[in-house]
């Protein structure tokens, strides 16, 4: 009998629309990997167990069944979108539970793909942080389950890197897709600004967060966008020749990266030299206030989406992060900061293509109860594991995490690919050249190791 976990979304697809499987078979697989395991991951907060079996029969009964990209794929979505049915709770107790009237765009275009949504997955309050803890649970790294999977799209990272979804859908504003995926070994795209619909929180953190896909394979991730934007991936030519700047230097400064993380991208450059390409080493001329420019519109971020809720009903954290954020909105909202760092870095990729970097600087910290902790402790310890994502949310401009190598732990490792705008096949091209020449273990069962 045939195994459907572990096996691609592609390539499940392929067997429900070949009828060598029917969705419920499926997703009644991959219902029981949950209930083995979610327990001991945190990933989801909340399973559709009987929903999504009833919505796999009528997924197997579509008359179009047989050009669905795909057609009965167990999907898990992030909790700050909406699934029609279902409250969106955001990862805190100040969110009222009432269930979604409609569908989130993103997970219209999922279903109508012929995907079959399982459950949402665990998030930090209201997004905030890179480590995905709080009222809801917390979401540990199956690799390595003594530490956080990352945030804040970190329930989605864990739900697929387990297994227990072959696809997940999440979002990222600083680094809320590459970061968990980077804990937990998955590819990821943060899509260029207009590409996928927002719709996230109050304002998309004033477009800087982008919805994007969480998965296994470079062809999953493709399919994935491609159903997400409504748009075909291509392909580029295979002899494309892209010129790659090299650089393991954090953009904010006094933070150091790790040796596993830089060793990394020295191995996928010569990866990618070797497939032909010009790589060369550069460092973008991130400015010094780059760390201050983050945190203003990090933090403005949340003012915008706490508005409204019962302060007292959230946690120390988030309030002391949208107190500090509402001085900044303002000036944030002009995007004046951001356009004069779009400026400062054009000219860098005019000379070059694609840039590789870390996809974080150190592994991820331990799955403790971060939402317990004082406000600086938090963004002392995301900003030491995670500056190489929020330069790209401020631009608005493309980038992924790619899988490479293992860190001493066993815990994968990292590096991110980032381009100009309208560079997103051309990245997953690169990603794939990757995938190839390194091909990384896709799953892992955290019971057996």
């Amino acid at each position: 009998m045939t195994s459907w976990v572990g096996l691609s979304a592609a390539e499940i697809a392929a067997a429900v629309r070949e009828k060598r499987a029917t969705p419920r078979e499926v997703v009644a697989e991959h219902l029981a990997r949950i209930e083995r395991l979610d327990g001991r991951i945190g990933a989801f907060r909340t399973v559709r167990a009987e929903a999504a079996l009833a919505e796999a029969d009528e997924v197997a009964a579509r008359p179009d069944l047989d050009g669905l990209p795909l057609a009965g794929v167990p999907v898990a979505v992030k909790d700050n979108l909406a699934v029609r049915g279902e409250s969106t709770r955001l990862g805190s107790a100040a969110t009222p539970d009432t269930p979604a009237a409609d569908d989130h765009v993103t997970v219209a275009r999922l279903r109508a793909a012929g995907a079959v949504v399982v459950g949402l997955t665990n998030v930090p309050e209201l997004c905030v942080f890179g480590t995905t803890e709080g009222v809801h649970g917390t979401a540990r790294n199956p690799w390595d389950t003594s530490r956080t999977a990352g945030g804040s799209s970190g329930g989605s990272a864990a739900a697929v890197a387990a297994g227990m979804v072959p696809i997940a859908l999440g979002n990222d504003g600083m680094g809320s897709l590459r970061i968990p995926a980077a804990n937990c070994g998955l590819v990821t795209i943060k899509p260029g600004h207009g590409v996928v619909p927002a719709g996230i929180g109050n304002g998309d953190w004033f477009g800087m967060s982008e919805n994007g896909p969480l998965a296994t394979t470079v062809r999953d991730a493709r399919l994935m966008l491609a159903v997400l934007a409504d748009s075909e991936v291509a392909r580029g030519a295979v002899d494309t020749v892209r010129t790659i700047a090299v650089s393991v230097r954090s953009p904010l400064a006094g933070v150091a990266v790790s040796r596993p993380y830089a060793g990394a991208v020295r191995e996928a450059a010569q990866v990618l030299a070797g497939a032909g390409h010009r790589v060369l080493r550069a460092d973008p001329p991130y400015p010094m206030s780059l760390g201050v420019t983050a945190v203003r519109h990090w933090t403005a971020g949340t003012a915008v989406d706490a508005v409204g809720l019962d302060p007292r009903r959230l946690t120390r954290r988030t309030r002391v992060h949208a107190a500090v954020g509402r001085r900044f909105v303002d000036g944030v909202r002009t995007g004046a900061g951001r356009e004069r760092l779009r400026e400062r870095l054009e000219p860098f990729f005019a000379e070059h293509d694609v840039l590789l970097t870390p996809a974080l600087a150190r592994r991820s910290p331990r799955a403790v109860p971060w939402h317990e902790r004082g406000w600086m402790r938090n963004v002392l310890a995301n900003s030491a594991y995670s500056p190489m994502t929020p330069p790209w949310n401020l631009t608005g401009w493309p980038a992924m995490a790619v899988p490479f190598g293992t860190l001493p732990s066993g815990a994968p490792c990292a590096v991110q690919l980032v381009g100009r705008p309208g560079s997103e096949a051309a990245l997953l091209d690169l990603a794939e050249q990757i995938e190839r020449s390194r091909p990384w273990r896709r799953t892992t069962d955290p019971e057996l190791g």
